[in-house]
Parts: C-alpha cells; sequence; structure tokens
C-alpha cells in the first residue's frame, strides 16, 4: 500500500543551492596568486627594460665607434694614390703635379660624397658662427667684410668643423 503513494515525478521546484561565502585562507592564497603573478610581470618586464637598455647603449657605441667606417673607406683610396706617387721611380715634377690634382679630385669628391664642404667666405660679411678673425686691416670694403682668407674652415652639413681664419676690414673713420 506504501507504493500507491509513490509518484514517479520529480519534484517540482528544486532547492536552490545554497551560496557560500570563500573563506578568508581562500580569499588570502587567491590575493597571494594574483599578487605572486603580477610580482613575476613586474621582474619579467624590469629584465626586459634593463636589456634594451643595455643593447641600445651598446648600439650607440657601435655607432659612435664605427661611424667613420664609410669615409675611412673612401679615404684608402687618397691614400693609396699619394703612397703610388711616393713609390714612383724618378717621376717629372708635371707627372708628380698631375697626381697630386688628381689625389685631391679623389680627396674633394670623398669630402662631398659625405656633406663635408669648404667655407669660403672671401668677401662675405664677418660671421663669427663660421669665421674667426684674426686681424682687422685697414681696406676698402666694409666694415666686418673678410677680405684675406689665411686658413679655410669646413661644415660637416650644418655644423662648423673648423671656422675660416680671416682677416676683416676695419670700419672707415
Amino acid at each position: 500500500m506504501q507504493d500507491e503513494f509513490k509518484t514517479d515525478t520529480p519534484p517540482t521546484e528544486a532547492e536552490p543551492e545554497k551560496e557560500t561565502m570563500p573563506s578568508m585562507e581562500e580569499l588570502l592564497k587567491a590575493a597571494e596568486l594574483a599578487a605572486a603573478e603580477h610580482h613575476d610581470a613586474w621582474l619579467r618586464a624590469k629584465a626586459e627594460t634593463e636589456n634594451m637598455r643595455r643593447r641600445s647603449a651598446e648600439d650607440v657605441d657601435k655607432a659612435r665607434k664605427f661611424a667613420v667606417e664609410s669615409f675611412a673607406g673612401e679615404l684608402l683610396a687618397v691614400k693609396d694614390s699619394l703612397e703610388a706617387a711616393l713609390a714612383a721611380e724618378s717621376p717629372s715634377v708635371e707627372n708628380l703635379k698631375d697626381g697630386v690634382a688628381l689625389t685631391l679630385k679623389q680627396l674633394v669628391a670623398a669630402f662631398g660624397k659625405f656633406n663635408l664642404h669648404d667655407i669660403e667666405p672671401l668677401g662675405e660679411k664677418f660671421d663669427p658662427h663660421l669665421h674667426q678673425a684674426i686681424q682687422a686691416v685697414e681696406s676698402e670694403q666694409p666694415a666686418n667684410t673678410v677680405v684675406t682668407v689665411l686658413q679655410k674652415g669646413y661644415r660637416l652639413h650644418d655644423r662648423t668643423l673648423r671656422p675660416a681664419l680671416v682677416m676683416v676690414a676695419k670700419g672707415k673713420d
């Protein structure tokens, strides 16, 4: 008779599962794991930054060390020409002069290739960024005009490597 009262239908409403709050120990473990992950990520980032800094310093050092490599390669032809002139058996003055002219042409071409140019200030107004005045002389030129160039100056791109040594005109009294 007891079987008559049994039903095969499941209960219509399931009992809700109880939500349990994680314990303090579980929260602490989770926080410690997260902190360890963040610390590991920070250490890796710090190491990568140090590696990048070291590589950058090495690259700058190499760039500084080998910056003139291609320029030096161009000057080797000039040196070869000078050595060939000195090695010649009894050269004539005319041959030496022609050889020196060709060697100078090679040197000027190498300078031009690397944007190294003469400063030719004769007749220009004195510029302290490009010229170094050695003396002021009486002249028919306007005051502060370059009247004599004692030594050429040179510029590399827009930077003065060596100012031209010049004499400038005095102002008329």
